[in-house]
């Protein structure tokens, strides 16, 4: 029903309307073998038919027009039926889609105007008929447009109020998801930050207090220093990340890093893979300094993140590749390894929470993870597309 009295199906409607009224005057008979239509009566139709055609988007104007040809008919032709049910549709299509219901109850009054006019002059006993004839050809336009309008605005209603249950349900998401992030910003803070901050205190004490290190083990507690020095930084970067998201721009994938400190970084976490153990080939091509911070960030994690896992899952004497080709429109990272002498924990094939995490960073900046077997080991590797 509701396409059937769609707006942009009016034309359509029309033609049909027409073309039964059409019909109507060829088949339609007559009394005596005279035809119904005259001259006259095909001459006010065809204004009928041509008016509902050119008007078909302006339906009270048509309607003025509909009352006009019809009080003609009245005055000249015996039989009006067209030009009444010419009257009686645009009235139907006017209380559909007119603005103001008080715009609907002038046409409805200029139409039983028209009508009252042709029987004012018709005997009492005639007034009942009347009645009944104002009613079929006014009543049952009025009553199905408001039928069909009551529908329509309805449904309005009804996908408004799914909106707004959308709205509200994502607005209590948003509150959800902020205080989750507040509990694990406490959480981190209170407990995790806490003890490594005692860890780093810890180390930082031995390297003084225990004379005649080794420098091997002078060396491994330096590392372990500067690591938890790192982690540190890292957590409380964190922590006001998952207080204050809008400060980074809205989300934590997205925490910057200084441009100019990215090529020290990443040489960073290849001298810190290489130290426990694992043998890396790194190729780095390009204007690495010249990186805007997101995706300098975003290639610092995901290098660290790929040389993890090859530890993990390769073995601490695997070896690694990682290739960092940076040009002006675009980011080529790679990390592969060759499987090491023997795997110590099998790599999933959609990868654990590590290559999730490094999916999303990338999604997040318009690029696409890809991660797989390669030859006897693994690799992943990605296109970061440059910034705008």
């Amino acid at each position: 029903m509701s396409r059937l009295f769609d707006a942009r199906d009016t034309l359509v409607r029309l033609i049909l309307l027409d073309l039964s009224g059409l019909s109507y005057l060829i088949f339609g008979g007559g009394h005596g073998g005279t035809p119904v239509a005259g001259t006259t009566q095909w001459v006010l139709a065809g204004a009928a038919f041509a008016g509902t055609l050119l008007l078909h988007r302006r339906p009270l104007v048509s309607l003025v027009v509909q009352a006009a040809l019809l009080a003609a008919a009245f005055a000249l032709v015996d039989d009006a039926t067209i030009n009444i049910v010419g009257a009686s549709w645009m009235l139907f299509e006017v209380t559909m889609w007119a603005g103001r219901l008080r715009t609907v109850g002038w046409c409805v009054a200029l139409v039983a105007a028209v009508h009252v006019s042709d029987t004012i002059t018709d005997p009492i006993g005639q007034l009942r008929s009347n009645l009944f004839g104002l009613t079929a050809v006014i009543g049952l336009p009025l009553l199905a447009g408001m039928v069909v309008r009551t529908t329509r605005e309805l449904g309005r209603q009804a996908a408004e109020r799914v909106v707004q249950e959308q709205r509200r349900h994502e607005s209590e998401s948003r509150a959800a998801r902020a205080d989750e992030r507040n509990a694990i910003a406490r959480e981190l803070h209170d407990v995790v930050a806490h003890h490594v901050a005692s860890m780093v205190l810890r180390v930082g004490v031995a390297r003084h207090v225990l004379p005649g290190l080794d420098p091997k083990a002078a060396e491994v507690f330096d590392d372990v220093h500067r690591s938890g020095t790192t982690a540190l930084a890292d957590l409380r970067r964190l922590v006001g990340v998952l207080r204050d998201p809008d400060g980074v721009r809205g989300d934590a994938a997205l925490t910057a890093i200084d441009p100019s400190a990215l090529p020290a970084a990443l040489d960073g976490a290849v001298e810190t893979a290489r130290r426990g153990g694992l043998v890396v080939d790194a190729e780095v091509s390009g204007p690495l300094a010249a990186l805007d911070a997101v995706r300098g960030l975003a290639v610092l994690r995901l290098t660290q993140e790929a040389l993890t896992n090859v530890a993990k899952h390769a073995g601490t004497t695997a070896h690694a590749r990682l290739i960092v080709a940076v040009t002006a429109d675009r980011v080529e990272w790679e990390v592969s390894d060759d499987g090491g002498p023997g795997v110590t924990e099998p790599a999933p094939p959609g990868g654990g929470h590590g290559i999730i995490g490094m999916r999303e960073r990338v999604e997040v900046l318009g690029g696409e993870l890809e991660a797989g077997p390669y030859g006897n080991g693994w690799r992943v590797r990605t296109a970061l597309p440059g910034a705008a």
